[in-house]
């Protein structure tokens, strides 16, 4: 199920609270503990090339965007 369908699905239940509920409680999307979808960068958003290391919680493009402002050196 998509983000889209899940929104449309809870407009639609909004008129019966009972149904609703009771839909909520089978059908919620789980909070991700692990996996891709846990971590995202803390600046764009994205999911995917997370640079955890330091507790950057940044992707790698944005991590080379900032790289220089934070005090990292790139070595050639």
């Amino acid at each position: 199920m998509t983000a889209s369908d899940w929104k449309k699905i809870t407009k639609q239940l909004k008129v019966k609270p009972v149904v609703l509920e009771k839909y909520l409680k089978h059908n919620k999307p789980k909070d991700r503990k692990r996996g891709v979808a846990a971590q995202k960068c803390e600046r764009c958003g994205r999911f995917g090339a997370h640079i955890h290391s330091y507790g950057l919680n940044l992707c790698r493009h944005c991590f080379r965007e900032i790289a220089t402002e934070i005090g990292f050196k790139k070595y050639s």
